[in-house]
């Protein structure tokens, strides 16, 4: 049996050493029988009793009552003026503030509590309670083996089951959740089926802190970093709407239909401004469109996802993911349904330039893309049946990327914590875990999150807590170990090693490819010159005609080479043939016999 708790107390909470000896036994009290006492008792002849060996017990069933919270708000009114000021009225305020710091108690009240206010300024100065005693010892980090536990589920309350499409964390500590709601299989859903998308407290699963309810399924849903009462949603119909938290479940403002989206708002993010107002969203419709919180009548920009930047709808590729890093505020990335990365500026000076590269890199829709925290020069993109990390710097090919996978990738990220941790999502129901300084090949940690495919994650901003949504509107909170969300000294110089290296590697690979291309073209000129055909220019390689070409040279190359093998066979069965005429003498009798028979006809003639 394996001991979970062990107490221990200190000896000297035990009181007093009891001390034993061995002595005779003796006599306290000696009782004299007394007959009288008899009287009072009736003998029962013959006595039944009944024994039971074991504790007599009570079967009880008991269940408790949910126990359900309420979260209410309370608005504070500025209070304390006069009735004859007017607190929203510049002018009288400032004559009402110049009057009372006329006043005599005023200025003595001041007086009094500068003396107080002195005395704890300088404790402030002289002790610093928020000083760092042990900054310089080492955080020990734990050899225990990296894992995650349960914390909290949180299901869809509706009878017909939504997919959590998108999560949000409140952007001030680890406290809600927005999750967004919505079943995105084509013309699945019954009219029965509800619009709503809920917040929740992460400590109250069994009922939504808040209902945001839509017109539309919302298929993304994204607080305000710098406003946490306000989130930005994007619908299943392509419009945008943000609702506020103080002014109920209903959206504040909606854009209009006709300068929307065509299609579902897959991605919607909040730009770094100083109003706190601009975000964009992305769809499958091939445009990305900015907006203004203020003004959502039409959009302040667009920008059709066209790769031939010719800015044609008609060319535009679907987006399913958008990548956009604070730090880098005129810079974003959109992941295609067609499975290649656009790298965008948005402060091109022509629509052309907008898009100023194009990665190739999935065989599917790109689900995931995210830039890493800590080098935001490398993005990690999630599609088909693998994860890659790109370098900004190499265009053809990834730098690192996981191996394939029996099941489909459905979306991932970067842990904001630990530069070499990434984490991925899978149809099979399952959890990744990656720690490239730990191994490349395979997952440190592999989770069974659910018996349904995962459809989205999202990590808290401190690193220790990941939420996962399902097909089926389970939402899983998980917490991490600590091995997973504490950085040691050197993991940074190790990533930018192991990133460097990689990067280097790629680019002597991709210069080696190139100057084989440019053999391949002068060789081919070469043989036009020497044949002086007129051959009309190819607009585009014939890919297949060259595979076909290879495939008969290897084919014929394989039959000179069975021919000579076989030659080189028959070769060797005569050479012995003749080494055995010549060692028997009978033979060469008879070879001479045959040599003199063709003489004589020839003397004859």
């Amino acid at each position: 049996m394996e001991i979970v708790y062990v107490y221990t107390k200190k000896r000297a909470d035990f009181g007093r050493q009891c001390n034993f000896s061995d002595r005779p036994a003796e006599l306290h009290v000696d009782i004299a029988p007394d007959s009288s006492l008899a009287e009072n008792f009736i003998e029962r002849n013959p006595v039944d009793s009944s024994l039971q060996c074991v504790q007599e017990m009570s079967e009880h069933e008991v269940n408790t009552e949910r126990f359900e919270t309420d979260t209410r708000g309370i608005n504070h009114t500025e209070g304390g003026w006069p009735k004859d000021v007017n607190p929203q009225e510049i002018e009288q305020v400032m004559r009402f503030r110049k009057k009372v710091e006329k006043d005599e108690m005023y200025v003595n009240t001041i007086m009094q509590l500068s003396s107080v206010m002195e005395n704890c300024i300088r404790q402030n100065n002289a002790i610093d309670i928020y000083e760092e005693y042990f900054s310089d010892i080492d955080v020990e980090i734990s050899d225990e083996p990296p894992s995650a536990k349960t914390i909290n589920v949180y299901r869809d309350p509706n009878e017909l089951k939504r997919t959590a499409t998108h999560i949000s964390w409140f952007p001030d500590g680890p406290r809600k959740l927005a999750i967004a709601y919505c079943n995105l299989d084509f013309q699945g859903s019954s009219p029965d089926t509800s619009m709503e998308s809920y917040i929740w407290d992460i400590e109250n699963p069994n009922k939504p802190e808040m209902t945001l309810k839509p017109v539309s399924p919302l298929v993304c849903l994204e607080y305000n970093p710098k406003d946490s009462h306000v989130l930005i949603g994007g619908q299943y119909n392509g419009q945008v709407a943000y609702w506020d938290r103080r002014k109920g479940s209903q959206p504040i403002e909606l854009t209009p239909i006709e300068h929307s989206h065509r299609d579902p708002v897959y991605k919607t993010i909040w730009l770094q401004s100083k109003t706190g107002t601009e975000c964009f969203s992305a769809s499958t419709d091939g445009q990305v469109l900015w907006w203004d919180i203020r003004k959502m009548g039409e959009p302040t920009e667009k920008l059709y996802l066209d790769p031939t930047k010719k800015q044609d709808i008609t060319k535009a590729q679907g987006a399913m993911a958008l990548e956009y890093e604070p730090t880098i505020p005129t810079k974003f990335m959109v992941g295609t349904e067609q499975g290649s990365i656009l790298s965008c500026n948005r402060k091109a000076k022509t629509p052309a330039e907008k898009i100023v590269a194009q990665y190739p890199a999935h065989y599917g829709p790109v689900y995931a893309l995210q830039r890493n925290p800590f080098f935001p020069k490398n993005f990690l993109s999630i599609g088909d049946w693998t994860a890659r990390i790109w370098s900004e710097d190499i265009r053809e090919s990834s730098i690192m990327w996981t191996k394939y996978h029996m099941s489909y990738l459905t979306d991932g990220c970067w842990s904001p914590v630990r530069p070499a941790v990434f984490f991925t999502t899978k149809r099979d129901g399952t959890l990744d875990i990656w720690d490239i300084i730990f191994k490349q090949n395979d997952p440190t940690l592999s989770l069974q999150v659910s018996d349904e495919p995962l459809h989205s994650i999202r990590v808290q901003d401190g690193g220790r807590l990941i939420a996962t949504g399902s097909h089926k509107g389970t939402t899983t909170l998980l917490e991490l170990s600590d091995g997973l969300c504490m950085q040691s000294k050197s993991e940074k110089n190790l990533v930018t090693m192991m990133f460097d290296r990689e990067t280097r590697r790629e680019k002597i690979l991709e210069s080696r490819h190139r100057e084989m291309k440019l053999k391949e073209r002068t060789r081919s000129s070469q043989d036009k010159d020497e044949e002086h055909e007129p051959v009309a220019e190819e607009p585009e390689e014939d890919l297949v005609g060259k595979a076909e070409t290879e495939f008969f040279q290897i084919i014929e190359a394989e039959k000179k080479k069975r021919e000579k093998a076989a030659e080189q066979a028959e070769e060797m069965e005569q050479n012995e043939k003749g080494d055995q005429r010549k060692a028997s003498p009978i033979a060469e009798e008879d070879e001479g016999q045959e040599k003199q028979e063709v003489e004589q006809p020839e003397k004859k003639d």
